[in-house]
């Protein structure tokens, strides 16, 4: 056989086949580019994701409630951990420390989504005006009428002697000092120790939420100017204001400290009742939110002599 012969028709095999391995190149060329897009497209989505939560405080004290709460679109599922063990599954709440430290509060969103907040916990609210630098009294600044109060001495002393206000006189002698006030008011503690020749001072504001709360449920001017001073806490807290203190002020002055009171509330027509820490942490998600009104409702207490609110109602607009 020719050779020639041979030489050309291979040349015309090859020649045929070349353009099926070209068009197979191109294809595979492009599902690859497909495939890349379609990958990076989803980890731009995903990263474009983000968690929309909060908590009131990075730094609290022992028995002062941290406040969480999360707003991120399309979550169904939480875990709140704070890093002591503890978890949650709601969407928001209160947690309390019963330990002093550093914690990192962890919030996982529909199993995917993560963020976390560092939380400093301290022992006490450490208030001093003290005269004398090396005497000063560590406690609370904030009490309730006839809930006991505990205060500590520190610094250089075997004897130490405490003038609570109230009585004008010594009421305790020792390094820790318990108090029960029987009447709100703003008063000055007084320090003084065996190696001090100088007075320690300490402010502290006792309340009666018992008391406060009757101008609320008692009919006439006073109850409707206590209503207006809640509405316009309320409002506050919708317009951004700090959250913490509003909120104290609210839970004190005319819930009676009772964090589990509900509150209705009417929007556009719907309705819906929750927690009130719950509503208030809401409206520091929401925007433009006016309270038109609100009104409460009430029962008396175990002793029959005070009135507490068990509902509270809010019509609000947008």
């Amino acid at each position: 056989m020719d050779r020639n012969f041979i030489e050309e028709g291979d040349e015309r095999n090859v020649s045929k086949s070349n353009p099926r391995i070209y068009l197979f190149i191109i294809i595979f060329l492009v599902v690859a580019l497909l495939a890349g897009l379609i990958y990076f497209f989803k980890v731009y989505t995903r990263s474009e994701e983000k968690i929309s939560a909060k908590i009131n405080k990075t730094e609290i004290y022992l028995n002062e409630n941290l406040i969480y709460a999360d707003n991120t679109n399309g979550a169904k599922k939480w875990v709140w951990e704070f890093g002591n063990g503890d978890k949650s599954t709601k969407q928001q709440g209160t947690y309390r420390f019963n330990k002093v430290g550093s914690y990192v509060v962890r919030l996982t969103v529909n199993e995917n989504l993560r963020e976390q907040f560092f939380v400093s916990v301290k022992d006490s609210v450490v208030h001093s005006i003290a005269q004398d630098t090396t005497l000063f009294i560590s406690g609370s600044t904030n009490g309730i009428v006839l809930e006991e109060i505990r205060l500590e001495a520190n610094g250089p002393g075997e004897i130490f002697e405490w003038w609570f206000g109230e009585t004008g006189k010594v009421d305790a002698i020792g390094k820790s000092a318990l108090y029960t006030y029987t009447k709100p008011g703003v008063y000055q503690v007084r320090l003084r120790s065996d190696k001090s020749s100088k007075f320690a001072t300490h402010n502290i504001r006792i309340v009666d939420p018992a008391a406060d709360i009757n101008q609320l449920v008692t009919p006439g001017k006073g109850a409707q100017d206590a209503l207006n001073d809640l509405k316009e806490k309320i409002q506050d807290i919708a317009n951004g204001a700090d959250f913490n203190s509003k909120y104290s002020y609210i839970l004190s002055k005319y819930l009676c400290g009772d964090e589990k009171v509900k509150v209705n509330v009417e929007m556009d027509g719907q309705k819906k009742q929750m927690d009130i820490y719950a509503y208030l942490m809401g409206l520091t998600f929401s925007k433009g939110v006016t309270i038109n009104e609100v009104t409460v409702e009430s029962a008396s207490t175990p002793n029959a002599t005070k009135e507490c609110p068990t509902l509270i109602k809010v019509k609000q607009s947008k």
